[in-house]
């Protein structure tokens, strides 16, 4: 009866999962994962969803995060667990990339067995040093995992529910045109979406690199283009001090980035001096008044809450212009007409909660299924929430009028 059902009780779930009864009443008892039901014996009873919870605590588990940092996972990701698809998708790149890592160290052994002669007498102490800074480089598969999730979260709210089905990344994309042999560099590429979205539009004889100042969200991007990574050049760089060489490039693309760079006339100094004359610098942002919906609901519910990042505000639409002047003349806006109407509530929770503001870490417990009844209420009543989006990007040519700036 329980499995027509889709109940189990602890003893058929953990004859189902290999886990012992133990683990399973421990994780009950710390708040990992509780059962959905009990009966009228207080047996506890656990629903399919319940059991995909607990792969997922396995598999976070496995990538080694403790106890106490999975159950911050659980609390963050809303995702429901009843679509996996896209969480296995990124649990799987994460292990790919964890098994990159150990190739590497791998390889940096054998490198250090070579420094060591058949006695075991000389040894190149620097070298090893080097080997050994490697191997216990400090990987943070936590960060990169909430980064992951957060970033999918926001991907999918404007995926589902935005009314230009066109999508931001085919629309920018299509700005760069497609002339053959260009020479491109991508400044923050974070997991790479603008070039996985694209893998039919880019030329052949296009030379890619992709750079980004997170070593786990360069590989987040390798990982994500998957077969396609073969195309592109990755390296770990800072837009303050780009590593190549003067008049490289015919495109730079800094895309919703250059407002998180702390000296952005340094930066902009920087992307003038690798494009050649006549190259362009594609720089997209936002302008304050998008997703202002969305804050002013969460505020109208708990004036204490912050969803949208303030930083943007240093390099959006309106002021734009007046940063990329100091070293261009020739700047060109254009905007991308878009906006969202959300008839669900889940994918904008999760939307909310995965911002670096502070709503992640108020909206939970009770609070969070307060506030979910409250945006159900405001559904309701308007039908679909409208939010306005205002995004668009720069385009600013080198030219030799730019001399002197």
């Amino acid at each position: 009866m329980l499995e027509e059902h889709h109940y189990f009780t602890t003893g058929q779930l953990a004859k189902r999962t290999g886990m012992t009864l133990r683990t399973l009443r421990y994780y009950d008892k710390i708040g990992l994962l509780k059962p959905s039901e009990h009966n009228h014996a207080s047996v506890r009873l656990y629903s399919k969803e319940d059991v995909a919870r607990l792969h997922k605590i396995q598999m976070l588990k496995y990538i080694g995060l403790s106890l106490a940092e999975i159950r911050q996972f659980i609390q963050d990701d809303t995702t429901p667990e009843q679509d996996l698809g896209s969480s296995l998708k990124m649990q799987k790149e994460i292990i790919q990339s964890q098994i990159a890592h150990l190739q590497y160290v791998s390889k940096a052994i054998e490198e250090a067995l070579g420094k060591v002669d058949e006695q075991g007498q000389q040894v190149d102490w620097e070298g090893v040093a080097d080997v050994m800074r490697t191997i216990h480089k400090e990987k943070d598969w936590s960060e990169q995992y909430h980064n992951a999730v957060r970033l999918q979260a926001r991907m999918r709210l404007y995926d589902q529910f935005s009314s230009n089905k066109t999508g931001w990344h085919r629309w920018f994309f299509e700005h760069l045109g497609s002339l053959p042999h260009l020479k491109v560099l991508e400044l923050g590429c974070g997991d790479a979406a603008l070039w996985r979205r694209n893998t039919d539009l880019i030329p052949e004889t296009w030379s890619i690199t992709l750079t980004d100042l997170s070593a786990g969200m360069l590989e987040q991007a390798r990982m994500s283009l998957g077969a396609h990574s073969g195309r592109f050049k990755f390296l770990l760089a800072d837009a303050q001090e780009i590593p190549f060489h003067d008049n490289e490039f015919d495109i730079v693309i800094a895309n919703h980035m250059l407002y998180h760079v702390l000296d952005m006339n340094r930066a902009v100094s920087e992307m003038h001096r690798v494009l050649k004359t006549g190259g362009c610098l594609y720089a997209s942002t936002m302008r304050t008044s998008h997703l202002q919906e969305i804050e002013q609901l969460t505020q109208a519910f708990d004036p204490h809450i912050q969803v949208l990042d303030p930083v943007m505000e240093r390099f959006q639409l309106d002021n734009g212009r007046d940063t990329l002047q100091a070293k261009f003349t020739v700047i060109e806006q254009i905007r991308f007409e878009d906006y969202m109407l959300i008839d669900e509530v889940q994918p904008l929770i999760q939307y909310i909660t995965s911002t670096p503001m502070n709503a992640r870490k108020v909206l939970v417990g009770t609070k969070l299924d307060h506030f979910t009844t409250y945006l159900k209420g405001k559904i309701a009543e308007q039908g679909s929430l409208y939010i306005t989006k205002d995004t668009g990007f720069f385009v600013a040519r080198k030219t030799d009028e730019d001399k002197g700036r």
